[in-house]
């Protein structure tokens, strides 16, 4: 049988706690028998929000697990407990498949096991990841990565993509939708699939380009180019790439393509018309344009997205 222990500690994030509980710790033998033993593993008795678990064992005991499991805990401005790092070395020392579940990255990152190694964390997060431990290469658009010994997701539901991931692959894609079907969430999204981060507007301030963005989003449709976007504007295309570097942290272009994208996937969540149809409404011009630039921006094609996030209530889209 093969055995999951979860490291807990005081203040760690209950949605990916409970959702590995739910998938490793449930009795789900009526699918796969023998289904995975499982515990608790920590020092004490840990508080998670209002709630207070006791764990089976202590942190040692993650070594003689097949696979631990490190959800994400709030407060990711301090080093993690050093006594739950040194146990999850020990644990991958000993041949564990370790695993992270949102900021527990942190924790894989301090015991050293994500060095030269690519990881995610949650979007929000990646930077701070990147920034204290610069010998791991951060993948702030994926919902998780798999490097074999060592797999890390990305925040909230894309912990769940991770642990049916692994029931995939100890137990098959037929009984890993099977648990799908039962949990209600979609039976499979690939790793490599985007986190689905729309690119904001900044807020209307008291800035140069504050009447262009506006302007922008009424014109999607339209072969917009970084001189038209100057020429409204009243500046020169030089400025106007240094003013959007400082509002936007990006290029004119680069945020134009973001806005169509972003754009693109409302139209596939909220309407029936066809990836024609959309491609010219973004001002893709063709589906095969949109295909291209929506499956390299968001991890997908555009059909596997609408699939994905369609919602119940689908308007006709008026240009």
């Amino acid at each position: 049988m093969h055995t999951v222990a979860l490291a807990v500690t005081d203040g760690m994030l209950q949605f990916e706690l409970s959702m590995a509980i739910e998938v490793f710790g449930s009795d789900l033998t009526h699918i796969v028998d023998p289904w995975y033993e499982f515990s608790l593993c920590g020092t004490s008795a840990v508080r998670v929000d209002r709630f207070r678990l006791e764990p089976d064992h202590g942190l040692d005991h993650l070594a003689h697990a097949d696979t631990v499991i490190v959800p994400g805990w709030a407060d990711t401005d301090v080093d993690p407990p050093t006594d739950l790092v040194d146990a999850v070395r020990a644990a991958h020392t000993a041949g564990a498949r370790v695993v992270s579940l949102c900021t527990g990255a942190f924790v894989l990152a301090a015991a050293g096991l994500l060095d030269g190694k690519r990881a995610t964390t949650h979007w929000a997060h990646t930077g701070e990841l990147a920034r204290r431990h610069p010998n791991v290469t951060v993948d702030p658009d994926v919902l998780y990565v798999d490097n074999g010994d060592v797999l890390t997701s990305a925040g909230k539901a894309a912990a769940m993509d991770l642990c049916l991931h692994l029931v995939r692959l100890d137990h098959g894609a037929a009984n890993a939708n099977r648990i799908a079907r039962r949990l209600v969430v979609p039976p499979h999204r690939d790793g490599g699939q985007a986190q689905f981060i729309a690119t904001p507007v900044p807020a209307p301030g008291n800035h140069p380009l504050t009447d262009l963005f506006p302007w922008v989003l009424q014109r999607l449709d339209q072969p917009l180019t970084v001189e038209d976007l100057a020429r409204q504007a009243r500046m020169s295309s030089r400025h106007l790439g240094r003013h959007f570097r400082s509002v936007t942290g990006t290029t004119p272009l680069q945020w134009l393509h973001a806005q169509r994208i972003r754009h693109a996937q409302e139209l596939l969540e909220t309407t029936d018309e066809t990836v024609d149809t959309i491609a010219s409404a973004t001002g893709m011009g063709t589906s095969t344009t949109l295909r291209r630039h929506f499956h390299r921006t968001v991890g997908v094609p555009p059909d596997t997205y609408r699939r994905t996030f369609r919602s119940h209530t689908r308007p006709r889209f008026e240009a």
